[in-house]
This record gives structure tokens, sequence and C-alpha cells, in this order.
């Protein structure tokens, strides 16, 4: 597998602290004043948006419920309306900042199914254009990205309106 360098990522992966505290939680309770940071676009009352820090396509963001939960059935019927509600809200965001020509929308429940974080529920939106799969993702191995973390966390805090 080829390399390539991305020293932006170097402030996050050497903050990652092996506490086996919970990403997500650690997130989702952080100060919101750290949130450019962190690169939480917004707080409701149940979740919060989140740009994935490992992403797939500029604009890949997560709704993470603040509580730890681990399956969609662990949800109070408030808060899987709101997790309804926001990923409508990310789909008009993303169509407004980014114009992709499709929205991959997906959670993956257990290891098996492709859970990175299996303890945490986490909803991934993806942007996603005719050509993004390319011969550098298919043979190569390696996603190239146009835009930073900061400059997508730019592109999309203000648009998610008044946090809770």
């Amino acid at each position: 597998m080829d390399h390539l360098f991305s020293p932006w990522r170097y402030a996050y992966v050497t903050s990652v602290k092996d506490d086996g505290e919970c990403v997500f939680c650690r997130l989702g309770g952080a100060d919101p004043a750290m949130d450019s940071q962190t690169y939480v676009l917004h707080r409701g009352r149940y979740h919060f948006i989140v740009l994935n820090v490992y992403p797939y396509t500029s604009g890949h963001l997560m709704i993470v419920p603040f509580e730890h939960v681990d399956r969609l059935s662990g949800l109070s019927g408030e808060a899987a309306a709101e997790l309804i509600e926001l990923t409508t809200r990310s789909e008009q965001v993303l169509d407004e900042a980014y114009r992709p020509e499709g929205i991959n929308f997906g959670l993956n429940l257990g290891k098996c199914a492709g859970a990175g974080i299996e303890a945490h529920l986490h909803l991934h939106a993806v942007p996603r254009w005719f050509g993004d799969t390319n011969f550098m993702t298919a043979v190569g191995e390696t996603r190239l990205l146009p835009e930073s973390l900061e400059e997508s966390w730019q592109r999309l805090a203000g648009r998610f309106g008044a946090a809770r």
C-alpha cells in the first residue's frame, strides 16, 4: 500500500486517549466552546452532529446520540424522532454546502456489520459524486480529499440552525 502523508491529522491521533472512555461520549460531553477543535457541527437535545475524522469524502458527518447506546432500539421515542430530524437536516445542509450527486446514509450495528465503534450508535452521512471512487481508492487503497477537516467544519458548522 502506498502512503500519502496528512500532517493535519497528527494532532488528532496524538490527542486520542487510550483510557477506555468512549470517543463519542467524550465528544458529546466536551465543552461546546471547543466544538471547532473537536469538529462538532451541531448539538441537539438528544444528539450531536460531528465530522468524521477519517472521512470517505469531504463533508462526511455522523449523527451521534449523547446517550451511550449501541442499538436503535435503545433510543427513546423522542430521541429516535430527533435522529430522523437531524438526518433530514443533514441531507439539506450537505445538498446546500456541497451539491453532491447522492448521499449515503448508514448505520453499522455490531462489529460484523462494519461498526468501527460498535458500543455507541452513530449514523453516517456521506456525500457522493460520480467518480469519487477512482483508481486511488479502488486500486491504491488511498483516499484523496479536496479540503481539510477545518475547511469542512467552516463550510458546515453554521448551517444547522440554533443549538440546544
